[in-house]
């Protein structure tokens, strides 16, 4: 069961949404008091040397690769100064918000088990929205944390949609929105896509019930149709400020975070998402 945010560590690049980020580490920060974790990651190979002495001939090899040492060096160096040059228009950005004092790490490695690793202690991972959605599932299957991402432009969350299939993955979704104190307060939505059945109808209302001793009213409903498409539809249609939705479980709504639907929902809805993963 997840508990309430606490601390949020908000990944920091260069990416055309990392103003949104700053934006809902902000807004996140301030209805749940947590705390806030800057962690900017540059990869192996930024700066690295490279392996070029099979190319260079016997007599120049020595002078050159001593050459080509030092010009990695500084390229390291150089790298880890922009990055240092992020981190520090971060937290200026943040206190700008009100958010004092925000930690900040700069870390080589890969990037999920680099973000893993940062983010043992941490209640909630922070991420743009990348080209590439495959780097949000990487994010989520290493780090077994709620990963949420953020649109390409930032709007206050006031109305909050929630996928639920009565799936275990699902559950869990349910189960962040009840004791994050991030939702108190928010008008929350909780859909099924598929069919219209009894069973359904009970899954979604015990859902209403757990959701309303919680004192958060939610509405729920059955639409039909794809659940990637009827989600970015709603999202649309209902003016929703953030989709809730977990993470890898075996029914339909896997197909988000396993291929072409997760790429069509998360460019299509615009909007924050919130993926909760296995704990």
């Amino acid at each position: 069961m997840s508990e309430p945010a606490r601390r949020i560590v908000a990944l920091v690049d260069e990416g055309a949404t990392s103003g949104s980020v700053y934006d809902l580490a902000a807004f996140v920060a301030v209805r749940t008091g947590a705390a806030v974790d800057l962690l900017h990651v540059l990869g192996r190979g930024e700066g690295g040397a490279q392996d070029l002495s099979g190319a260079i001939r016997l007599g120049a090899r020595s002078s050159l690769m001593e050459e080509l040492t030092a010009r990695d060096e500084q390229q390291a160096k150089g790298a880890v100064a922009a990055g240092w040059v992020l981190l520090d228009a971060a937290r200026a950005k943040l206190a700008a918000h009100g958010i004092d004092t925000p930690t900040a790490r700069l870390r080589h490695g890969e990037l999920a088990p680099t973000v893993a690793e940062a983010a043992q202690d941490v209640d909630i991972v922070l991420c743009g929205r990348p080209s590439d959605v495959t780097t949000v599932e990487r994010i989520v299957r290493a780090v077994h944390k709620p990963v949420l991402v953020a649109p390409d432009s930032f709007r206050p969350i006031a109305r909050v949609l929630v996928g639920y299939d009565a799936s275990t993955p699902a559950q869990r979704a349910v189960d962040h929105v009840l004791h994050d104190p991030l939702f108190r307060g928010l008008a929350v939505h909780v859909v099924t896509v598929g069919e219209d059945t009894a069973s359904a109808r009970k899954d979604l209302d015990r859902v209403r019930v757990r959701l309303a001793d919680t004192g958060i009213d939610a509405e729920i409903s059955i639409v039909p149709g794809q659940p990637g498409h009827a989600l970015a539809r709603l999202i649309d249609e209902g003016r929703f400020d953030m989709l809730v939705i977990g993470a890898y479980g075996h029914s339909r709504l896997r197909r988000l975070f396993t291929g072409s639907t997760t790429t069509e929902t998360l460019r299509a809805c615009k909007v924050a998402a919130l993926i909760v993963g296995g704990g």
